[in-house]
């Protein structure tokens, strides 16, 4: 008895062929022959495949190389996957804490922290360096809706008291004390630990793996481009409102032109010497470490000196 399945392998033309020839006339060689046509068919329908699997190889070569020669890279985006874990353990509220402005030479340095709600967490959301003004805003709206927030920022005159590193850590602790829920385990971005109540994990490049971190990465940076629009109304001329405060061309060139503003980070190299050029009577002077100074040794006359001595 044929089953039916092969049958669907015989090509069109053997298969209409075989249909329309009578039965009276069928010999018993015609077994034999539909056999024959069977294994050619199966012979065709294996060369096709392979041809097809060898022109989809070809095909996804070409494809690789020309995305070797555009230079594209695959990145993939921050996940839910750790604090996934972390819930089926038992353990939440789970936080994600990251900052934005540690490299600029003005303005504050902003720290934020969020705990997303595994049930309402927005798409999209990724590492704030890697999305455009416009994606930040949408998504900094969602995540205020959804999720539990907290901010701190750390003005200038903390940052030049205690150095930008200890003055965002500091931001980065007081927004995970200040969530409206304690979280029992904290991821932060970077690689130096937080001094937490709970336990903290940092993760070196956590805010491109870690969706919390990539949220309140989000939130920190909305919060601090806002803030330096804010401050450019203040002191017009810089151009905040444009670079945030980064040491671009534009900025260092108005920063040379007009000297440091109140907004400055006072101990930032580029700052230091506008203010050297514009303000120099606030310049203190350094002392050279390796300066040669005579000093005046005198003998009491009483005093003999054996020259033979053996020192």
């Amino acid at each position: 008895m044929r089953r039916p399945h092969r049958l669907r392998r015989i090509p069109a033309m053997i298969r209409d062929k075989s249909v329309n020839k009578p039965a009276k006339k069928a010999t018993p060689q015609k077994p034999a022959k539909t056999t024959v046509g069977k294994a050619e068919a199966s012979k065709t329908d294996a060369s096709k495949a392979t041809e097809v699997s060898k022109a989809t190889e070809a095909s996804e070569a070409e494809a690789g190389k020309s995305a070797a020669k555009t230079g594209i890279i695959a990145i993939a985006p921050p996940s839910f996957r750790r604090e996934r874990a972390l819930i089926k353990r038992g353990v939440w509220p789970v936080a994600g804490c990251d900052e934005a402005g540690r490299g600029p030479l003005a303005g504050p340095v902003v720290a934020a922290a969020v705990i997303l709600d595994p049930a309402r967490i927005p798409r999209g959301i990724d590492d704030s360096k890697r999305l455009t003004a416009e994606e930040r805003e949408r998504l900094f709206d969602k995540i205020c809706a959804t999720a539990q927030v907290s901010v701190v920022v750390a003005s200038r005159s903390r940052i030049d008291r205690d150095n930008i590193l200890r003055a965002s850590l500091w931001a980065l602790k007081r927004a995970v004390g200040a969530l409206p829920e304690a979280p029992r385990h904290v991821f932060v971005d970077g690689r130096d630990r937080l001094d937490t109540a709970c336990d903290c994990e940092a993760v070196i490049g956590g805010d491109g793996i870690v969706l919390s971190i990539a949220a309140a990465s989000i939130i920190a940076k909305v919060t601090r481009d806002r803030l330096m629009c804010a401050l450019a109304q203040d002191c017009p001329g810089y151009g905040f409102e444009q670079h945030k405060g980064y040491a671009v061309p534009e900025h260092l060139d108005a920063l040379d032109r007009l000297g440091p503003s109140v907004h400055h980070r006072s101990f930032f190299a580029p700052v230091v010497a506008a203010r050297a050029k514009h303000m120099p009577w606030t310049v203190e002077p350094i002392p050279d470490l390796f300066a040669v100074t005579e000093v005046d040794a005198e003998l009491e006359a009483d005093v003999e000196i054996d020259a033979s001595a053996r020192l």
